[in-house]
């Protein structure tokens, strides 16, 4: 079948040179054909993503809409009333500590509703600066270094020097605080969790933060920005919510990479501020 078949193919020897330039053109355009409509399913997929994404913060958004207009009014009746008691010389020094106690409380319930806000409703008229990369994530670390000792891990720092975004400080330290704490707290004893920063050759700022921890499922990562949804015993789920807010609001990607038993890297680009 497969030798002394020239008679049956004749034609193929009648110009070998052309019928292997035909056959390796077919195979480039095949290839070529192959690779663009991978990379459409890439962006479709991606889109989807970010579809997905903006539903779950229409979701988060309404919700904290409504849980603002139905709990902020009372709290600030209620904190107004303890202030006003609390400057009242007829109450002894442990009454007006314990009405210290609950305003200091109300304060609490008030950032938690903040949070909601800024969520259902985000500044966008926030002052913008240019941050300063290294120095944010050194305050971060600083800020969080007792908090890892607390749980017997160390954060290695690596950053690469003159990086720099355009984005609210407070804003991105909040982004980092929460991330860097996620990854501690799912750490176990004496591991490190590692912050790298440095520029892609997109010009893009990549920062990731990288743990040794228990990991996630490719459901549990799926899943991961839906409203209360988390996978700590005393979570809400609102601190990621806020995460994804806030990368999105200044142009940024957030992704999360995890296996079971294998840590988590979680990694955020930002576009590069010159």
């Amino acid at each position: 079948m497969f030798f002394d078949q020239g008679n049956d193919f004749a034609h193929i020897k009648q110009d070998l040179f052309g019928n292997i330039n035909n056959f390796m053109g077919t195979q480039v355009i095949l290839y070529f054909i192959f690779h663009l409509s991978s990379e459409r399913i890439k962006k479709q997929q991606m889109f989807f993503e970010k579809l997905q994404q903006s539903e779950k913060l229409k979701t988060t958004g309404q919700l904290a809409a409504a849980v603002a207009h139905e709990i902020r009014n009372p709290l600030t009746v209620v904190k107004g009333l303890l202030q006003f008691y609390e400057i009242n010389n007829s109450f002894s020094k442990e009454g007006k500590m314990h009405l210290s106690l609950m305003i200091d409380e109300l304060k609490t319930a008030e950032h938690v509703l903040s949070q909601f806000l800024s969520i259902a409703k985000p500044d966008e008229h926030q002052h913008m600066e240019t941050v300063n990369v290294r120095d944010a994530l050194q305050s971060v670390t600083g800020l969080l270094m007792s908090y890892g000792l607390y749980h017997q891990n160390k954060i290695d720092l690596q950053v690469d020097e003159d990086l720099y975004i355009a984005a609210n400080t407070i804003e991105f330290k909040q982004l980092f605080m929460n991330l860097v704490k996620n990854a501690i707290e799912v750490s176990t004893k004496d591991d490190s969790v590692i912050i790298r920063a440095e520029q892609q050759k997109n010009k893009e700022i990549e920062i990731k933060v990288i743990d040794s921890g228990f990991g996630m499922s490719e459901e549990q990562v799926q899943a991961l920005g839906t409203p209360f949804y988390s996978l700590k015993s005393k979570g809400t789920g609102l601190g990621l919510m806020i995460c994804f807010n806030i990368v999105e609001k200044y142009k940024g990607t957030i992704k999360f990479q995890s296996a079971v038993n294998q840590g988590t890297t979680v990694t955020v680009r930002f576009p590069m501020n010159f």
